[in-house]
């Protein structure tokens, strides 16, 4: 079916429901950032694959928001659809609700899945819309009724991640977080974030692709708590941590039915997360505290045993991606590789790791103008074959049962311009700044971002993302509250103070449309550093240990304190790497790693 039948036939069903617009978010019931296929129903409509975007069907019109990550491919994946793009962030772009506010009329009907739409984006949608007497319908999933191929919900069992690997038993985790309860008077803890259920109840998923979890809910109370979850996915491991924390197991969808019928005084939550079907079905007579869940915190705070774990799986990682530099700068031009077998390569690597489970995401390998897109992912339409010359951008990452990965590096395939070298060097200027900070404690990453920009800004050049978003243990890639970005973004939970064992990643690049993307990233740990009369110094140590390709580099663009931190960190790259290798292998790092 085509996008224009889809939305024909959306509108019909809109039209009988007297509905004038009907909203269609990325996200599933959960708000994860990257969803299962059954949840798609966005791109289902749309035709646009990115991770990020909303789509909104009026009687007449239709229009998809976006950020910059994507501008590129939603405009080509968007054309003869009649659906118009919305540049998040770009100058004269409404955002979703003021474009509501300007198409509604007095006493109109917007729907939505109750499900997908967390509650804090439907009561700004409401306060947005006071006076024009909006009805809202969120009781029914329209593009579910034609859909008719749509996959089923995922089957496969998870697995208990055992303590060795966490650091932290469930119940210890239950009783930090029923502290803060009580701190808010709060009876009970409305979960709904599949990264914290995991985290909390050591366990993880197959459910979505990349992303270790398993769809579920958790409410915990005083006593006990309840997990709603399909129950035949559990592994007996899970099975008996439930049972000696006192957690009940319900069917997956019977939270709905569960929390009409909750007997609480007050209730924790994040309304940011929170979908808006839970929230408007429990009683008006309990207090609704809203505030970010206290497990996001305790998880973004690595412990020990998780900085330990997750040093071991990078440099596992560094092995596979370092041999995968090999093969490619050895075989470009004596032998055929393409963006797609390129890809296959660097994961059969990683496939060889101890522990490994899948990649951490879909991997970008993007080769000359293709690097342009933040988010590319080849197809065989696309699928560009290599060739001796320019740019190949890979950025890439891993599961492992003892850490999460990513990780980007630019290569030289031959010949480049000078203006590409001067980008190359400029933006592995930019990583460098940022990897050298020392700060004092009460930073936040926006405090830092500038450090990465300012060799770009410089050039009046910028990229239209953050500079690093904060990495998950074994969970998801993308993790909240800590980052590096050079504003606050509403929708974006990355602006945190940065606290001792927060893993992020540090990731400038510069990106040319029609012509060559860059990208440089490594992961980096919090560490406390000197406390003196100033305040208590914290600095970020790189865990990645991947050389930078020095075929691109011109050290004339660089001082000596940058070139000293490079031929550093490469050292250091020799040293963990090296015992890995054959010597063939070897030898190559020693000339790849080189003092310049």
């Amino acid at each position: 079916m085509k996008i224009t039948d889809k939305l024909t036939a959306l509108r019909t069903l809109m039209k009988e429901r007297g509905m004038y617009a009907y909203l269609i978010p990325t996200s599933d019931f959960h708000e994860t950032e990257y969803v299962g296929e059954h949840f798609k129903a966005r791109a289902y409509m749309s035709g646009f694959t990115g991770s990020q975007g909303t789509l909104l069907v009026c009687e007449d019109k239709a229009a998809l928001w976006t950020d910059g990550r994507y501008f590129i491919q939603a405009e080509n994946q968007l054309k003869g659809s009649t659906i118009e793009l919305m540049r998040m962030g770009e100058e004269g772009v409404p955002s979703i609700d003021e474009y509501l506010e300007n198409t509604l009329h007095v006493k109109d009907c917007l729907g939505f899945d109750g499900r997908t739409m967390n509650t804090a984006l439907v009561e700004r949608i409401s306060k947005k819309l006071e006076g024009k007497e909006i009805r809202f319908s969120c009781e029914e999933d329209l593009v579910g009724m034609i859909w008719e191929d749509r996959p089923a919900l995922p089957k496969e069992k998870g697995f208990f991640l055992e303590e060795k690997y966490t650091g932290k038993s469930t119940k210890e985790k239950l009783e930090d977080i029923r502290k803060v309860m009580k701190e808010h008077k709060a009876s009970c803890h409305i979960v709904t974030t599949l990264d914290d259920i995991a985290w909390i109840l050591n366990m993880r998923g197959n459910d979505v692709k990349n992303y270790p979890v398993m769809l579920s809910y958790l409410i915990i109370e005083e006593e006990k708590a309840h997990l709603f979850v399909d129950e035949t996915k559990l592994d007996d491991a899970i099975y008996k941590n439930l049972k000696e924390n006192n957690i009940e197991i319900h069917a997956y969808n019977a939270i709905y039915s569960f929390v009409k019928t909750l007997d609480a005084s007050c209730v924790l939550l994040d309304k940011n997360y929170v979908n808006y079907a839970i929230t408007s079905a429990l009683k008006e007579s309990i207090e609704i505290v809203s505030m970010p869940n206290p497990s996001q915190m305790m998880k973004a705070m690595k412990n020990e045993v998780e900085q330990k774990m997750t040093l071991h799986a990078h440099i596992k990682d560094a092995v596979a991606v370092t041999k995968f530099m090999y093969w490619l700068k050895t075989n470009i031009g004596k032998t055929e590789i393409s963006e797609i077998s390129a890809t296959e390569y660097l994961l059969n690597l990683r496939k060889q790791q101890d522990g490994f489970i899948e990649p951490s995401f879909n991997t970008i390998t993007a080769y000359k103008d293709h690097g342009a897109m933040m988010h590319y992912s080849a197809t065989e339409e696309t699928n560009y074959v290599l060739q001796p010359e320019g740019l190949l951008l890979v950025d890439s990452g891993g599961q492992y049962l003892d850490g999460t990965t990513d990780i980007t590096r630019t290569f030289v395939l031959g010949e480049i311009s000078d203006e590409i070298r001067f980008h190359f060097t400029t933006t592995l200027r930019s990583n460098i700044a940022l990897s050298k900070a020392k700060f004092l404690y009460g930073c936040r990453g926006m405090n830092l971002d500038i450090l990465a920009r300012g060799p770009l800004w410089d050039l009046n050049l910028d990229y239209k993302c953050g500079t690093g978003h904060g990495i998950g243990h074994v969970l998801n890639v993308h993790e909240g509250p800590n980052g590096f970005r050079w504003k606050i973004v509403p929708e974006r939970n990355d602006s945190c103070v940065l606290e001792e064992g927060m893993i992020q990643s540090n990731e400038p690049g510069v990106y040319i449309e029609g012509s060559h993307g860059i990208r440089h990233e490594n992961e980096m740990i919090v560490r406390k550093g000197e406390k003196n009369e100033y305040g208590q110094f914290m600095y970020l140590e790189p865990i990645t240990f991947v050389p930078f390709d020095l075929d691109g580099v011109d050290t004339a663009y660089m001082t000596k304190y940058e070139i000293a931190w490079l031929n550093e960190y490469h050292a250091k790259v020799y040293d963990i790497v090296s015992p890995y290798l054959n010597n063939e292998e070897k030898e190559w790092l020693k000339h790849a790693t080189r003092a310049i």
